[in-house]
């Protein structure tokens, strides 16, 4: 079992900044990857950003690509996403998910764990 817990979110003008984290705990010896979904009122939850074990591979939504950047620090088993440029659009509630596996995927299902999730607003 793994644990998650994200935080970070609040609200933020356009063009402004966040940083999310998201906190690993529980069977954390074992390899995983980890992503970024995103949720908001009356739409489906969508991918946002995953990122490998070894945090050597990246994929990005083409909605956030250029201005988020998904990164890990194994040592510390977190991950985090720095989110520039924020737009109204992306107003949702965010959750961070791990995959008991190396390879990123942008499913939801194909991910094990989630979770609580944190709400990110953004004004215009």
């Amino acid at each position: 079992q793994v644990q998650l817990v994200d935080s970070g979110g609040g609200l933020v003008q356009a063009g402004g900044s966040l940083r999310l984290s998201c906190a690993a705990s529980g069977r954390t010896s074992s390899s995983y990857a980890m992503g970024w979904f995103r949720q908001a009122p009356g739409k489906e939850r969508e991918f946002v950003a995953a990122i490998s074990w070894s945090g050597g591979t990246t994929y990005y939504a083409d909605s956030v690509k250029g201005r988020f950047t998904i990164s890990r620090d194994n040592a510390k088993n977190t991950e985090y996403l720095q989110m520039n440029s924020l737009k109204p659009e992306d107003t949702a509630i965010y959750y961070c998910a791990a995959r008991m596996s190396v390879v990123i995927h942008t499913t939801p299902s194909r991910y094990d764990y989630w979770g609580q999730g944190t709400q990110v607003t953004v004004s215009s």
